[in-house]
């Protein structure tokens, strides 16, 4: 797909610049770019990306890890 789009002279010339040094299309750059602010910028994009990781982790409480916070937590005035 084809598109115009206006953006400011020193974004333009900073892409071209990293466009030359990556060795690849600008169009290439900025369907990237977009893409990338897509996926940081969609909510339930960032949450399966968080589920993946999750499914992916242990996400148990190592048992040393309380213990030191039970101790911490004892120690301290509430």
């Amino acid at each position: 797909m084809k598109t115009a789009i206006s953006i400011p002279d020193k974004l333009y010339l900073e892409a071209e610049r990293l466009s030359r040094r990556r060795k690849q299309p600008r169009s290439r750059l900025y369907a990237e770019a977009v893409a990338e602010y897509i996926a940081r910028h969609d909510p339930d994009a960032v949450t399966a990306a968080m589920n993946r990781v999750c499914k992916a982790i242990d996400t148990q409480a190592d048992p040393a890890v309380s213990a030191a916070a039970r101790r911490t937590l004892k120690r301290v005035e509430w």
